[in-house]
């Protein structure tokens, strides 16, 4: 404990905040930063537009965003960070600040796991102005908050530690991403040598099943845990906790799609046998024997867009069950769906078992954090319940041959 002292948190750098204006979005170009590519530690530069070469210079002269600054957020989005990555150009976007940290006296990645902790994340919640439309932290003050920091050799020592675990995670994100990919042009290879067109109905079902309320306890996902091809499995509650209405049953290899606002593809498949997993209401359930090829269908860009000619409503348009089943999709002979079938299964299922690991992993991680943060646990104690948490249970997918199928 002697190792640590007590500082601020401006001194640690220094903060500068982005513009209070937006400018012209385009198609390419320098990154103008989103709030909402703050994820889980990460920054996911897809959820950012671009601007022109003039506006970037005007956007970035106070500061532009360099390798290992804290990128957060001071309005709505609280609590979210991550670091600037290399080769990046871009500008910080409106409701986004940055530190720029002094490396003589914090090392970056151990900056970013100091303001992710729950220490940190109780001082913003402290600090919070709450205001009519919305939330905000004060940067004016923000530089006086207190914190605690470790020696410099401590800091990259935890940081090593905490890393370890977030390269892996990371390296199974990306094994998933490249699976998407690959299915995708094999799928596409499928439609060249031929094809025709179905509607949904003809080879799935949607939402099949409904739950009862049940005295035990429910895995509940919601909009808000799917992303574009995967989702947060949710934490056990119970059916009078759980939000929303009538429940949706799932089971594994059914298909999940957001029915509100389509044009956001919030989608995934589940692949988990799970009897008390349940979606809510917002959530389309697509069952069908022929999954694999039913998902590379939907994923395609015309099933969006005809989503969106369907939704219903200004605010919230949303997409009715009917109107699912009544969705054309391409489809090739009997012989040729079934070979790609047996091959996406055996690629969904082994990056399912990657998704898995990540869960057990972010929880290994989450667990170590604030024990780590503040002093409690020693960095080889720390160590060795890494090495068992990336070791234990890893799978490796099945190799896929790399020649043409079609």
């Amino acid at each position: 404990m002697s190792e640590w002292r007590e500082t601020t948190f401006g001194a640690l750098g220094k903060i500068f905040d982005g513009p209070h204006a937006t400018p012209e979005r385009i198609d390419e170009g320098p990154y103008f930063l989103s709030i909402s590519s703050l994820k889980d530690g990460r920054l996911d530069i897809s959820e950012s537009d671009h601007v022109s070469a003039d506006d970037f210079a005007r956007w970035t002269k106070r500061v532009e965003p360099e390798e290992g600054d804290l990128l957060f957020s001071y309005e709505t989005r609280l609590g979210d960070a991550a670091l600037m990555p290399a080769g990046v150009q871009a500008c910080l976007g409106r409701r986004m600040a940055l530190l720029r940290p002094d490396r003589s006296i914090i090392d970056p990645r151990f900056l970013l796991y100091m303001y992710l902790a729950p220490a940190f994340q109780a001082t913003i919640e402290q600090n919070t102005i709450q205001g009519a439309t919305v939330n905000r932290i004060p940067l004016k003050t923000m530089g006086e908050w207190t914190v605690r920091i470790p020696v410099l050799g401590v800091q990259r020592a935890i940081a090593d530690v905490l890393s370890a675990l977030d390269d892996k995670i990371a390296t199974n994100t990306k094994l998933a991403s490249a699976a998407d990919v690959y299915l995708s042009a094999l799928f596409e290879g499928a439609l060249r040598n031929g094809r025709g067109e179905v509607r949904l109905r003809d080879i799935a079902e949607v939402n099949p099943e409904k739950r009862s309320p049940s005295d035990g306890f429910l895995r509940y996902i919601d909009i808000a845990s799917v992303a574009v091809g995967s989702f947060e499995f949710p934490k056990e509650t119970s059916w009078a906790d759980a939000p929303g209405r009538a429940r949706r049953g799932v089971r594994s290899g059914d298909i999940v799609w957001s029915t509100v606002r389509p044009n956001r593809r919030s989608h995934a498949i589940i692949l988990e046998e799970e009897p008390s997993l349940v979606v809510s209401t917002g959530l389309a359930v697509i069952r069908s024997v022929e999954w694999p090829w039913v998902y590379e269908a939907m994923r395609r860009p015309e099933f969006t867009a005809y989503l969106e000619t369907v939704a219903e409503g200004s605010a919230y348009p949303a997409v009715r069950a009917d109107k699912f089943l009544d969705a054309k999709l391409p489809v090739v002979d009997s012989a040729a769906r079934e070979v790609f079938n047996e091959l996406a299964a055996a690629v969904r299922s082994a990056v399912s078992l990657k998704m898995v690991e990540n869960r057990r992993l972010a929880a290994t991680r989450d667990a170590l954090l604030p024990a780590l943060m503040s002093g409690r646990l020693a960095v080889r104690d720390a160590e060795a319940a890494v090495e068992r948490a990336v070791d234990s249970g890893a799978i490796e997918p099945e190799p896929v041959a790399s020649g043409a199928l079609w």
